[in-house]
């Protein structure tokens, strides 16, 4: 008999985390917290200043901000300001806001916004549960054949059609230019007539910018931020243990609108950081700082992390594709996302119908967790899965330096091998599909 529920499986404290880099801490990185650990201690208020008591103690003195005493937030933020500049959003200090991870900061974006919330199907895992707990109403609304992360524009003006004939008061849409689990870039046409439907429905948007320095061929995809498109309506969220900070140091930084709308929706967002102490740790926003600042350790690893991740999702698209299976090539990030859809009757054969048994089965023969696209909002009934690249690249942190310093990752005995269980995987479920299939 097929379960009607998840039994324990549930969506927050059995969801996936951000995929990993799956590689050994730069030691720049380890350096900078390292020294504010044995300088500082403590954490830093949301804005940059110690909170409620005032500076971190041991903070230095003031950066020249009237009003904003100097901590290693403020550095943070000060560093954040030059990364959102030099991708073409020019930002200042009070238009910014740090907490201690992104679902901390889009748990208080979503309180501030109010009303409720519209995303896209398939989204990221942590994106729902924060409206869910504040008791906010959740729609959902198609992405387009060729991307994920943003919404079809004509989906999602049906969605806020409906949602107000049903009474309704849809306010906020979050969404993910490169995106988690799609693995995919939204093109920038596509992107602006999303943002500006988003717009003149008077939605705010939240463009989560977690995975835009993650792209796999930097010079070959075009990558916009909606901030760039609609300035006024878009408030930018990074977690910065995406790309730049290892999992277990969480941080995560936001831009704001630069009007008054925006001056008013930062102060709320401040509030709720405050009341529920997501500060960031002083040292974990010093190595933040230091990440965001970019010097030459920090690009050099972050290019070559881009390049070896997407050779490994090519390699998982081309052996997920080549079984039957469906799937957007990878642009960015560090996963897959796969359709096993074709594959069903093999499938059925072995007691799976649902996402989360497939997540069980996948999970028990590769040996690493495989979330099922349940976990991403998708349609329980589909065969959908994310895998991720970053158990492939090794078990040691010897094996994954030499996948990050080989010129031939894919090559690797280690790599190889993960590979070909994977196929074998794959395989062995065609080839009985094949074996399922009606004559013709």
């Amino acid at each position: 008999m097929r379960r009607t529920e998840q039994e324990g499986h549930g969506p927050v404290r059995y969801g996936p985390p951000l995929p990993d880099q799956g590689l050994p801490v730069l030691p720049g990185l380890t350096a900078a917290l390292t020294a504010s650990a044995e300088g500082i201690g403590g954490t830093g208020g949301p804005d940059g200043t110690g909170g409620a008591g005032g500076p971190v103690p041991g903070g230095r003195p003031s950066d020249g901000v009237p009003g904003r005493p100097h901590s290693d937030v403020g550095a943070l933020l000060d560093a954040a300001c030059a990364y959102w500049a030099r991708r073409g959003l020019p930002t200042e200090p009070d238009r910014t806001a740090a907490a201690s991870g992104g679902p901390a900061l889009l748990l208080a974006l979503t309180a501030a916004v109010g009303g409720d919330v519209l995303l896209p199907r398939p989204c990221a895992a942590w994106w729902e549960p924060q409206a869910r707990l504040l008791g906010r109403a959740v729609f959902h609304a198609a992405t387009p054949a060729e991307c994920g992360g943003v919404p079809d524009p004509y989906a999602l003006l049906e969605t806020v059609r409906r949602v107000r004939a049903e009474g309704g008061d849809p306010r906020l849409l979050v969404l993910s230019v490169a995106d988690d689990p799609a693995a995919t870039v939204a093109p920038p046409e596509l992107l602006h007539e999303t943002v500006e439907a988003a717009a003149g429905e008077g939605l705010h948007v939240v463009s989560d910018e977690t995975w835009r320095d993650t792209l796999h061929q930097e010079h070959d995809t075009v990558l916009l931020s909606p901030a760039e498109m609609l300035p006024d309506r878009v408030t930018v969220l990074t977690d910065l243990s995406g790309a730049h900070l290892p999992p277990g140091w969480p941080a995560a930084v936001a831009r704001f609108p630069g009007d008054a709308a925006g001056a008013r929706l930062r102060a709320r967002v401040l509030d709720v950081l405050t009341a529920t102490g997501a500060g960031v740790a002083a040292p974990v926003a010093a190595a933040a700082a230091y990440a965001l600042g970019e010097p030459g350790d920090v690009v050099a690893r972050r290019a070559a992390a881009a390049r070896l991740h997407g050779r490994v999702a090519a390699a998982l698209h081309r052996t997920v594709v080549s079984a039957g299976a469906v799937a957007r090539p990878p642009r960015a990030g560090r996963h897959l996302y796969a359709d096993l859809g074709p594959l069903r009757p093999a499938l059925a054969a072995r007691d799976v119908h649902d996402a989360q048994e497939l997540e069980d089965y996948l999970t028990a023969r590769l040996g690493t967790p495989v979330p099922g696209g349940h976990r991403f909002c998708d349609d329980l009934d589909a065969l959908r899965v994310r895998l991720s690249t970053g158990p492939f690249l090794g078990a040691a942190d010897s094996e994954r330096t030499a996948s990050l310093m080989s010129p031939a990752p894919l090559e690797l005995p280690h790599v190889r091998r993960a590979l070909t269980q994977v196929a074998a995987v794959f395989d062995e479920l065609r080839d009985d599909a094949g074996r399922w299939e009606s004559p013709r």
